[in-house]
């Protein structure tokens, strides 16, 4: 066989044919091995990828639905919370109007209940006044009598009426005067 290939002229671009067929049985043997061992094993882990990343999307699906639903249920509390709130804002504001007008009211009543015990403080002071201005006038008044009539008039009773009678007389002549004007 070495005297034939040195006869004849090979071609580079065509092996010999004992290298073709060694090179076919090494190929059946490689895709047998890979057909038999390398191919289910690679089928195998492509079907769990395929399973795991299959049950991911159904995993991502169900937690987005959970989330909307999540999300749609925190916006219904939100807005019952801002109802509530206002609602309260509300209330509030009622029960201090409410505050208000019973404190200005219980003021009105304390001014006008100081003010009624002013005047009766006043008009009790007035007829104080009045009973010692009378007094002090009726005494004045007998003294002078007695110093222009020249006698004591220090009997009391008729101390008392002369007194009476003349405070009468001013009292009468003020409401006169009064009265026209």
């Amino acid at each position: 066989m070495i005297q034939l290939a040195a006869e004849e002229p090979q071609n580079p671009l065509l092996p010999a044919w004992p290298e073709i067929v060694i090179g076919l049985f090494c190929l059946g043997v490689i895709y047998l091995i890979f057909h038999k061992k390398l191919l289910p094993a690679i089928n195998k882990a492509l079907d769990e990828r395929r399973a795991a990343i299959e049950g991911g999307m159904e995993k991502a699906e169900a937690a987005q639905a959970e989330a909307r639903q999540t999300l749609e249920e925190y916006r219904e509390r939100l807005s019952e919370a801002r109802h509530e709130a206002a609602r309260l804002r509300e209330d509030a504001r009622e029960q201090g109007a409410a505050l208000i007008a019973e404190m200005r009211e219980e003021g009105r009543r304390q001014r006008e209940e100081i003010i009624a015990a002013g005047h009766a403080q006043i008009e009790a002071e007035r007829r104080q006044t009045a009973e010692t201005l009378r007094q002090d006038i009726g005494r004045l008044a007998t003294e002078l009598a007695g110093r222009l009539v020249g006698e004591s008039l220090e009997d009391h009773a008729r101390q008392s009426r002369v007194i009476d009678r003349f405070l009468d007389e001013l009292e009468g002549r003020a409401e006169a005067a009064e009265a026209a004007r």
